[in-house]
């Protein structure tokens, strides 16, 4: 069947939309209607021939009690699926009222198969017959999907001479009509389309990504196709077609199964019913959903892994409720989202929970082949945010460490502005493999193709431009190519890798033993009833005398013998109280020692903290008190030359030589900026072309001033 055909019928079935719908719906719910019945009409017209061994198959079954009758049935049927009713669709015409129509196409609903039934469900149809009933549109609907003019069924219509008055449609060629139906209604509602579909030129650009690079290593075999938020499975079927074209170009013969999830029930039934009409009954069963089916909380194929995988998750948008489900961010243990990873046992995949798109990557992730020669390949589409959002240790920083340091990163690929159909943000195609070929090891590409699309005539939403098999093609070259160019960077791994560090100060007190401090802390003491602390500060300050800015070391050292001797002791409550309450912050004053070590216990460290005193003529190591105040981090790249205590001497102590690093505190970092990396800087005017501009503008003004003051007199 020619494509001009092919045309005319999907014309056709929109003009019923037209037609039939108008007065009843807006036109961004047409679809509601229109796609659920051109998906009965074609499955009716599919087990048309073998409608009488079914209804004598289900007879059978019945007179011998057998419940399980699903198998038998799909057998009876010669499809994986199957309608028990007594009516076919043809048996619905010219009933004599809206009342009976009405019951016996529900009774012809209620006859199929489960499969269908879950359909229908997600679909909602049930919820339309009543408004379609009531409005006298039901059996019109019916009349026009049963129109002579058009054949949805696999075998011809003939004239009466034998000849064929409307070819059959096999299922490629039902699949492609459904499809650009879909597509034509997601135009049509353009507020929602781009939720559950991506553009047909970004999944044919992801799947030549995902299979032309290893296009001569494919062997004959089956391969598993999976897709995590699968839509209305438009990412799957490009991507067998493409997987099964460049198999037979190489002489290869490849079958495919198809693998979905998707949470949103009326996307899901169209992906499962698209499958059906071609003919692909268990391709169909493979792909789950509804709204029970979110791919964080409840994945559907745990124990599987696939070959090729593509996917667009929501992006920007808030998995909250997902989180809450699975125990809240600290309580989430789904080994996708907690794993083992650079000596730690629970490193954390989880993100904030007001956007979960990276958590879909690490979902296709966790589900790559690690034993077979060609592994897994993913394409993934992001935003922007999964390139930098996340700080050190956080999960979407995870996630990119996990990915980079495993070597699994290829490339990721800019695409140009305004590509999909709800929103104009930068978009980026991120391409995965655990088998690299050897050039690409160690490194990452990054692809500059921004520039590379044509405009549309008129906007699609908010896409107002396309990649024509041109752009694609040169996207690929590019990657395939694996040069630096205008539009290509090449980096080595720990290019996006950084430490982020904590540097520390010591805390800098002085003890003010003036009468008005003095007075504040016998007050505090005799609300906390700490009369023996207060007792203490007394009989040292007989000794110490009274005034501000004593030692706060020595200090601590009279109060803590006198405190012995009194028997008072120095609990962590007390030692705040005299800290807070007599203490003052003094720039120069001596540093708070927090820590003595044993001469010959610890080695001196000073750029750790460790710094060496002598007392008493004896050396030893002191850790000093933080001030929290002058705590500071810095970020560190991975390729600084002389690492973490290069930068730190170089960049720190000369602006602050009693600072040292918290190595318990340092993380590990990734991220990844297109706009440093692909920066064009903009040529500065000289001098002399700004110094002609500013004469000019004075020569226009010249006699202005002149002339409004002498408007004014």
């Amino acid at each position: 069947m020619s494509n001009g055909d092919l045309n005319w019928i999907t014309n056709f079935i929109w003009g019923i939309a037209d037609d039939a719908l108008r007065d009843l719906y807006v036109r961004g719910k047409y679809r509601d209607v229109i796609l659920p019945m051109m998906v009965l009409r074609r499955l009716d017209a599919v087990l048309e021939p073998t409608k009488a061994e079914v209804l004598s198959m289900k007879a059978n079954l019945d007179k011998a009690g057998i419940t399980n009758q699903d198998a038998a049935l799909r057998q009876a049927a010669g499809q994986a699926f199957y309608n028990t009713s007594l009516f076919a669709l043809r048996d619905l015409r010219n009933r004599s009222s809206q009342a009976q129509l009405k019951a016996d196409f529900e009774d012809f609903l209620d006859g199929f198969s489960p499969n269908v039934q879950e359909i229908l469900e997600n679909f909602e149809f049930r919820n339309q017959i009543a408004k379609l009933s009531k409005a006298d549109v039901l059996g019109t609907l019916i009349e026009k999907f049963l129109d002579s003019s058009i054949n949805l069924g696999p075998k011809p219509v003939l004239n009466g001479d034998g000849s064929a008055r409307h070819p059959g449609l096999d299922n490629h060629a039902m699949g492609t009509i459904f499809e650009e139906l879909v597509r034509q209604f997601n135009e049509a509602n353009n507020e929602e389309a781009g939720q559950h579909w991506t553009p047909r030129d970004a999944v044919k650009l992801m799947a030549k990504l995902v299979f032309q690079p290893i296009a001569d290593q494919i062997q004959s075999g089956t391969y598993l196709l999976y897709d995590g938020a699968c839509g209305t499975g438009g990412m799957l079927t490009v991507a067998e077609e493409t997987l099964k074209q460049l198999a037979e170009q190489h002489g290869k013969q490849v079958s495919t199964h198809l693998f979905g999830q998707e949470i949103n029930g009326e996307t899901y039934a169209i992906a499962k019913a698209d499958l059906l009409i071609k003919g692909e009954g268990e391709e169909a069963d493979n792909i789950v959903g509804g709204p029970q089916w979110s791919t964080l909380t409840n994945d559907a194929f745990p124990s599987k892994e696939f070959d090729f995988m593509l996917s667009n998750p929501p992006y920007g948008k808030s998995w909250k409720s997902d989180q809450e489900r699975m125990g809240g961010k600290a309580g989430i243990r789904d080994p996708r989202f907690i794993i083992e990873h650079a000596g730690d046992p629970e490193y954390s995949l989880v993100t904030r929970s007001s956007d979960g798109q990276m958590l879909f990557l690490a979902n296709l992730i966790s589900k790559m082949k690690h034993n077979t020669p060609l592994g897994s390949r993913i394409a993934s589409v992001h935003n922007g945010s999964s390139l930098f959002t996340g700080d050190a240790g956080s999960g979407e920083s995870n996630v990119r460490r996990w990915i980079i340091e495993n070597d699994w990163l290829e490339a990721i690929i800019a695409l140009p502005l305004n590509m999909f159909y709800n929103t104009g943000i930068a978009t980026y195609v991120w391409v995965l493999s655990n088998r690299k070929p050897g050039h690409r090891r160690g490194k990452v590409q990054l692809i500059d193709a921004t520039a590379w699309s044509n405009p549309l005539r008129k906007n699609l939403g908010k896409k107002n431009c396309e990649l024509s098999d041109t752009d694609i093609q040169h996207i690929l070259d590019t990657f395939i190519a694996f040069k630096p160019s205008e539009h290509s960077r090449i980096y080595e791994n720990n290019e996006f890798g950084y430490w982020k560090v904590t540097v520390d100060r010591p805390l800098r007190l002085s003890i003010d033993l003036s009468s008005a401090h003095r007075d504040c802390f016998r007050a505090a003491c005799a609300d906390l009833d700490e009369a023996p602390l207060a007792n203490v500060v007394d009989r040292v300050a007989l000794t110490a005398g009274d005034g501000p800015h004593r030692d706060f070391n020595l200090f601590m050292q009279w109060v803590a013998t006198d405190a012995e001797r009194h028997g008072v002791k120095l609990t962590a409550k007390r030692l705040k109280l005299l800290q807070t309450a007599l203490a003052v912050r003094v720039e120069g004053a001596e540093r708070v020692v927090r820590r003595i070590h044993k001469p010959g216990k610890v080695a001196a460290d000073p750029l750790r903290g460790l710094f060496p005193v002598t007392i008493g003529g004896k050396a030893h190591v002191v850790e000093y008190e933080v001030d929290s105040e002058l705590r500071d981090t810095e970020t560190i790249p991975f390729k600084e030359p002389g690492g973490v205590e290069a930068f730190i001497r170089r960049e720190v102590l000369p602006h602050a030589p009693d600072a040292w690093l918290d190595d318990d505190k340092t993380a590990i970092g990734y991220e990844i900026s297109f706009t440093r990396y692909f920066y064009k800087p903009q040529t500065l005017r000289s001098l002399e072309t700004i110094r002609a501009d500013i004469l000019a503008l004075e020569r226009e003004t010249e006699g202005l001033m002149a002339d409004i003051i002498g408007a004014a007199r």
